[in-house]
C-alpha cells in the first residue's frame, strides 16, 4: 500500500487544528465538571448523616477502583443503594447521573435498570435477586468546581466512573454498560434494545467491507465467551487484530467513526467532545476494528475497536446471544490516572499513583 505523503504547511495545520480542539473540550468539559459538582453536592445535602456515611469516601480509598459487572450476589457493592433513598432523594441521585450523561446516555441507563425487572419476570424462582433499585452511588473526596474528586453509579450491569480533574478536566472510563436480554422478545417492553446502536452501527461497518477487507476485520469464527479484559483495574494494548483505518475508504472511515460515535456520545456532550479529541489527537488511521462470531442476527458475536488511547469491547453470546456487555477503556486514563498524573507532576508533587490510591 502506498504511503500519502503530506505537505508540510498541511501537517502544520492539522496540529493547530488538533490543538484548537483540545484546548475547546477542555474548556467545555469544565462547564460538564460544574454540573457534575452542584449535582453531586445537592445529592450529599439530601442524605441523612447515615446515608452520607455510606455513600461518601476518600479520594485516595481503594473503594474508587472497586468495580465490576455481575450480580450483586456474587460481588456484593458499597455505596447507597437507590432501594435506600426516598423519592426525593431518588431524583436528586439521578440528577446526578444525567449531569454526567447525555439525554440518549441517560435513557440507555435507566433502560438497563428497568430490565432487572424485566429479568426477574423472566427468571422467577431464580436464584439471583433482580432489582433495577440494587445500583449504588458513591462520592469520592468533596465536590467542588474548581477541585479534584470523583463518584460512580455501580451495580450490574452498569459501572460508570467519573473523576474531575482540577475541576477543569473529567475522565469517563471505565464505562461499561451491559443489557440481559439485549432484545426484549416478550410482553410490554418487547423489541427494547437498550443497546441496538451499538450492535447495529458494528454490523453497517461489517457489511460495508469487500470480501478481502472482510478476510481481515473477521478474527476468528467463534466469538469469546466475554469481554477479554473483564474488569482488570488497568489494561493494556490488546494484541493488533482486525483491520485498520488506513486500510477502509473514505465512507467506511465514516462508518467506523459513527460506530465510535455510539461510545462517546453516551457522555454529556462536552465530556464527550473531550473523548473525540483525545482520540483525534492520537491519530486516527491506527484504530483498527476486528469482528468474532456468526455475521447473522441472533448468532454469537464480539467485536473491538482499538486506538492508541482507548479500547472498546462488545460481546453478545450468552443465553442465546441475547445478553451484552460492552466497555470504554482507557490505557492511561481509566480512573482519571493521565489526568492526575499531568496535574501532580505540574504541581511538582509525589507520584501520581500514590497520591491518588491506585493500584499498582
Amino acid at each position: 500500500m502506498k504511503q500519502m505523503v503530506w505537505p508540510r504547511s498541511w501537517i502544520v495545520l492539522a496540529l493547530t487544528l488538533v490543538g484548537m480542539l483540545m484546548l475547546g473540550a477542555a474548556l467545555e468539559a469544565r462547564r460538564d465538571a460544574a454540573r457534575m459538582a452542584e449535582a453531586a453536592e445537592a445529592f450529599l445535602a439530601g442524605l441523612t448523616s447515615d446515608q452520607r456515611g455510606r455513600t461518601e469516601f476518600g479520594f485516595d480509598s481503594d473503594e474508587r477502583f472497586r468495580w465490576h459487572f455481575i450480580p450483586p450476589e456474587s460481588f456484593p457493592r458499597n455505596g447507597l443503594p437507590l432501594k435506600d433513598m426516598s423519592a426525593d432523594q431518588r431524583e436528586r441521585a439521578h440528577d446526578l447521573l444525567r449531569s454526567g450523561l447525555s439525554a440518549r446516555g441517560y435513557l440507555t441507563a435507566t433502560q438497563v435498570l428497568e430490565l432487572e425487572a424485566i429479568l426477574r419476570d423472566m427468571q422467577r424462582g431464580g436464584r439471583m435477586a433482580r432489582d433495577p433499585d440494587e445500583y449504588h452511588f458513591s462520592v469520592f473526596g468533596t465536590p467542588s468546581r474548581d477541585g479534584t474528586w470523583a463518584w460512580r453509579i455501580e451495580g450490574h450491569h452498569l459501572s460508570l466512573h467519573f473523576t474531575i480533574v482540577d475541576g477543569s478536566a473529567v475522565a469517563s472510563a471505565p464505562a461499561f454498560i451491559g443489557a440481559n436480554p439485549a432484545e426484549v422478545r416478550q410482553g410490554p417492553q418487547r423489541g427494547l434494545r437498550p443497546l441496538g446502536r451499538e450492535e447495529d452501527a458494528a454490523r453497517r461497518l461489517l457489511r460495508a467491507l469487500d470480501d478481502d477487507q472482510r478476510a481481515i476485520a473477521i478474527v476468528d469464527d467463534v466469538a469469546p465467551r466475554d469481554i477479554a479484559t473483564g474488569n482488570q483495574l488497568e489494561v493494556d494494548p490488546l494484541t493488533p487484530i482486525g483491520i485498520r483505518a488506513d486500510q477502509l475508504d473514505a465512507s467506511q472511515r465514516a462508518l467506523l467513526m459513527s460506530l465510535i460515535e455510539v461510545y462517546t456520545s453516551v457522555m454529556a456532550d462536552d465530556v464527550a467532545a473531550q473523548r473525540t479529541a483525545r482520540l483525534q489527537a492520537a491519530g486516527l488511521e491506527t484504530i483498527a476494528f476486528a469482528w468474532a462470531g456468526g455475521l447473522d442476527r441472533g448468532m454469537p458475536h464480539y467485536y473491538r475497536v482499538q486506538g492508541p488511547t482507548f479500547l472498546i469491547e462488545y460481546d453478545n453470546t450468552q443465553n442465546d446471544a441475547n445478553h451484552i456487555h460492552s466497555v470504554w477503556r482507557e490505557f492511561e486514563g481509566d480512573f482519571g490516572r493521565d489526568l492526575l498524573r499531568e496535574h501532580l507532576h505540574g504541581s511538582h508533587h509525589a507520584d501520581p499513583a500514590e497520591q491518588a490510591g491506585s493500584p499498582r
